[in-house]
């Protein structure tokens, strides 16, 4: 077995920071080198095993991710797209792995995030989990050949805590489906509706979101046509499983060249 990956988690007092932090210090194949928050935050500057309900780990909580950083073969990062996209700047002249959970990015925080990857690996993906990436192929091929007979919805059940809506996840699945259909999703995306919307347009793809409780994640993708319906699912019932996937990210793009890569690649999906 080589030499540990050196790994910095951003955004370590969140949901997922806290996941990802746990799954480091309990693998072998990698070593917790640096923690970052946000500025200000109660945690700055106090010993993350502790945090976490166990012994120290001689890793303190900082704001300051360029030490860090320096220090590190890979960093992951399910934060806010503002401080992803700072990081991404960060995590390129360091040479570091960079792998992104974070969701809600737009047009131009995606721009960003491409001119950093000419620099550095970047594993981008709205879930890091095997089976979701999974669904987004079956989708993609189930668009493929049904035709726009069938209507397609993309419906998605998160945590009452989660603040963007569509999940990343969800956009993923309609990009695949778009994919399918050789349509611009843009183009084809009804992502909200109240009131007397008429009649929903032919070759649209639907997005509903629920929101509520302690949902790690649920995915329905509904191809609904004449007669006959077909769903392709997913359920989370641990968050841990995102964390897993993004460690298993981590350790795979260290051999690899500058550019951005998703799950697809890999799990060899692609």
């Amino acid at each position: 077995m080589g030499t540990p990956c050196e790994i910095v988690v951003t955004g370590v007092a969140g949901r997922m920071g806290r996941m990802l932090a746990k799954t480091v210090l309990e693998s072998d194949r990698a070593r917790l080198v640096g923690a970052v928050e946000r500025k200000d935050h109660g945690w700055i500057g106090e010993d993350l095993g502790e945090l976490l309900g166990g012994g120290a780990v001689g890793v303190a909580v900082t704001d300051d991710p360029l030490e860090p950083f320096a220090r590190a073969r890979a960093i992951l990062d399910f934060t806010s797209p503002a401080a992803t996209v700072a990081f991404s700047r960060i995590a390129a002249q360091a040479r570091a792995v960079h792998v992104i959970g974070t969701t809600g990015l737009s047009s131009d925080d995606l721009e960003a995030i491409g001119a950093a990857a000419a620099h550095a690996v970047i594993v981008r993906a709205g879930n890091m989990s095997f089976g979701v990436n999974l669904l987004a192929r079956l989708t993609r091929m189930a668009a493929t050949v049904l035709d726009e007979d069938f209507d397609i919805e993309v419906i998605e059940a998160h945590h009452g805590a989660k603040a963007d809506a569509p999940s990343g996840t969800a956009l993923m699945l309609g990009q695949a489906a778009a994919e399918g259909r050789r349509v611009s999703l843009e183009d084809v995306a009804d992502r909200g509706r109240d009131g007397i919307t008429g009649a929903r347009r032919r070759g649209d793809i639907g997005f509903s979101s629920i929101r509520g409780g302690d949902i790690v994640g649920e995915h329905d993708v509904l191809f609904a046509g004449q007669g006959e319906r077909i769903v392709l699912r997913h359920v989370a019932s641990d968050r841990g499983l995102f964390a897993r996937g993004a460690l298993k990210a981590a350790l795979w793009g260290l051999d690899r060249k500058p550019g951005e890569y998703d799950m697809m690649d890999v799990l060899g999906l692609d």
